[in-house]
C-alpha cells in the first residue's frame, strides 16, 4: 500500500475515533439540555421524544426555567456556590502560590519530606475525613460558642484545606520550569527576593495559576458530599440544591435538568473567557529551550 494512502487511512481512522469520543462526551450534556424542556412525566417513564398536546403539537416546556426560580430558591444556591467557590479559590491559590514558589526555589530542612507529604495527602479518600471533621465542628462550637457547621467560612475552610496541597504540587512544577537565570539577572539589577517573585516569577506563572485556579473552582463547584453534611438551609450550594429536587419537590426531574443546565452556564463562561490561559497552562514546560 502506498505511503500517502496509508497515511490518509490512518488520519481517517483517528478522525473517526475522535468523533466517536466527542459524541460520547457531549451526549450527556445534550441529553441534559433536551430533558430540561421536557415534561417530568416523560422523563420518569423514559420517553425519548417530546410529548404532544391534544392538538398534536410538540410541547416544549420552557416554563421549567421559570419554575426553577419561582418554586425553588435556586438563586440562593447559586449565590452560595459563587461566594464559597470564589473565596476558596482566592485563599487556596494565594497560599499555594507562595508555598509552591518557596518549595521550588529554596532548600530548607524537611523541604523534600514536605513536598512528598503534600502528594501523600491526595492518596487518602476524602470520605475518611467526613465524620472526624463533622465531630470537630460540633466540638469546636460547644467549646467556643462559635458556629462552624452551616456557615460559609466553615465550608470555605474545609475546601481550602483540601485543595491547597494539590495546588502546591501542581504550581511547584510551573515555578520550577522558570529559568533561574531570569531571577538572578533581576537580583543583579537590585531586586530583593520578594520583588523577584512579584515582578519575574509570578507573571511567568500566570497561565499555570489560572489553569490551577479553574481546576479548583470546578472541583469546589461540583462538590456534594461535604456540602450536603456541613451546610444548612441558608448556605446550601448548587449540588445540594439539585439533590433536593429528588423527594423534596415531588421528583421534578425536569426542574433538576433545568437546574443542572443553569449550573453549567457559569462554568462554560469561565472556560471560554480563560481558555487561552488554560491552554498555555497545560502546555507550559512542554518545550524547554
Amino acid at each position: 500500500m502506498p505511503y500517502y494512502l496509508r497515511k490518509r487511512l490512518t488520519d481517517l481512522s483517528i478522525n473517526i475515533v475522535m468523533l466517536v469520543f466527542l459524541f460520547v462526551t457531549l451526549m450527556p450534556i445534550g441529553w441534559m439540555l433536551f430533558s430540561s424542556v421536557k415534561n417530568s412525566t416523560d422523563i420518569a417513564i423514559g420517553r425519548i421524544g417530546l410529548s404532544r398536546n391534544i392538538e398534536g403539537h410538540t410541547e416544549i416546556h420552557w416554563e421549567n426555567y421559570v419554575d426553577l426560580w419561582k418554586n425553588v430558591n435556586f438563586g440562593l444556591y447559586l449565590r452560595n456556590s459563587v461566594v464559597i467557590c470564589g473565596t476558596t479559590v482566592v485563599i487556596a491559590m494565594t497560599l499555594s502560590t507562595l508555598a509552591a514558589y518557596a518549595l521550588s526555589r529554596f532548600k530548607f530542612p524537611g523541604s523534600d519530606l514536605f513536598s512528598n507529604a503534600i502528594l501523600a495527602t491526595q492518596m487518602i479518600p476524602a470520605l475518611m475525613y467526613l465524620i472526624p471533621l463533622y465531630i470537630m465542628f460540633i466540638k469546636f462550637t460547644m467549646l467556643t460558642g462559635l458556629p462552624v457547621k452551616g456557615t460559609f467560612w466553615g465550608l470555605i475552610l474545609i475546601y481550602s484545606a483540601f485543595f491547597t496541597p494539590f495546588s502546591i504540587w501542581i504550581l511547584r512544577g510551573f515555578f520550577a520550569a522558570i529559568p533561574v537565570e531570569l531571577e538572578e539577572a533581576a537580583k543583579i539589577d537590585g531586586c530583593n527576593q520578594f520583588q523577584v517573585f512579584w515582578n519575574v516569577a509570578l507573571p511567568l506563572a500566570i497561565p499555570g495559576i489560572i489553569a490551577t485556579g479553574i481546576y479548583l473552582f470546578l472541583n469546589a463547584w461540583d462538590e456534594l458530599m461535604f456540602a450536603w453534611v456541613l451546610t444548612n438551609a441558608d448556605t446550601m450550594t448548587i449540588p445540594v440544591g439539585i439533590r433536593l429536587f429528588v423527594g423534596n419537590y415531588q421528583n421534578r426531574f425536569d426542574l433538576m435538568m433545568a437546574a443542572a443546565t443553569v449550573a453549567t452556564i457559569p462554568v462554560c463562561i469561565i472556560f471560554f473567557l480563560l481558555q487561552r490561559y488554560i491552554v498555555q497552562g497545560l502546555t507550559a514546560g512542554a518545550v524547554k529551550g
